[in-house]
């Protein structure tokens, strides 16, 4: 939201969580950019159609839609239950499908839009009590595809980023410390990513120069996904 911000747009932040989102937009505010609060805490269609309404409703439009949200609650195969499987889905899938839904009148009103998505590269590689996130973030990848093809003609574009290991601080069990170290090490970059990272190839695929660029989404994991195997890292770098 940050970048966005600085390139001139008017940012509605929404979030679930209000503290969150109401700290960002006053960050904002501070800085001399454009932002505001939007309160919500439904993430069905009904309840995303009148948040996207309403900011439309407000500033007399709508360019650009991020659905920035993710979330896994972990679990074995053996260990999954109907409110994590459904919980999971929501948050990483049905959720954008109706927020895009949302969005399409106001976009093809104005001939333009952006739609940007924050996937996973859990969409292409696994982990041991991700199955359901995974099937959900290659759900949302399939989605991006089929809007993309949909909407071109609308001048309205449909990508996403693809994020690898992302730092949390202060939260998150990948960014424990102990966590951290040893993903660090099998990371051809070196480093976990920063939120940043991934807004910057945000920014990109919401600007004009990413005008021929729809339906794709950009992985931005700092090399992770490139090694046949941790040993292929090893090797490389003598870890």
């Amino acid at each position: 939201m940050t970048r966005l911000a600085q390139a001139g747009a008017t940012v509605a932040v929404a979030n679930r969580t209000p503290d969150v989102a109401e700290a960002l937009a006053r960050e904002l505010v501070a800085d001399g950019l454009a932002a505001h609060c939007v309160p919500f805490d439904r993430l069905d269609r009904e309840g995303l159609r009148a948040m996207i309404d309403g900011v439309a409703a407000q500033h007399g439009r709508l360019d650009i839609v991020v659905h920035n949200a993710g979330g896994c609650p972990w679990a074995s195969l053996d260990e999954l239950d109907e409110a994590k499987l459904d919980e999971t889905l929501t948050l990483n899938l049905t959720a954008g499908i109706w927020l895009v839904q949302a969005a399409i009148p106001h976009m093809r009103a104005n001939g333009f839009g952006r739609v940007l998505v924050t996937s996973s590269v859990s969409a292409r590689v696994a982990m041991g009590g991700g199955a359901h996130y995974s099937a959900a973030k290659a759900g949302i990848n399939a989605f991006i595809r089929g809007a993309a093809f949909e909407l071109a003609r609308d001048g309205i574009t449909v990508n996403g980023v693809e994020a690898g290991f992302i730092e949390k601080p202060g939260r998150g069990t990948m960014s424990a410390p102990e966590n951290k170290a040893k993903l660090e090490r099998f990371i051809p970059m070196g480093r976990m990513g920063s939120a940043d990272d991934i807004a910057c190839a945000m920014l990109y695929l919401a600007s004009v120069e990413a005008r021929y660029v729809t339906g794709q989404t950009i992985v931005v994991d700092g090399g992770s996904t490139l090694p046949e195997t941790g040993f292929a890292v090893e090797r490389q770098w003598g870890l």
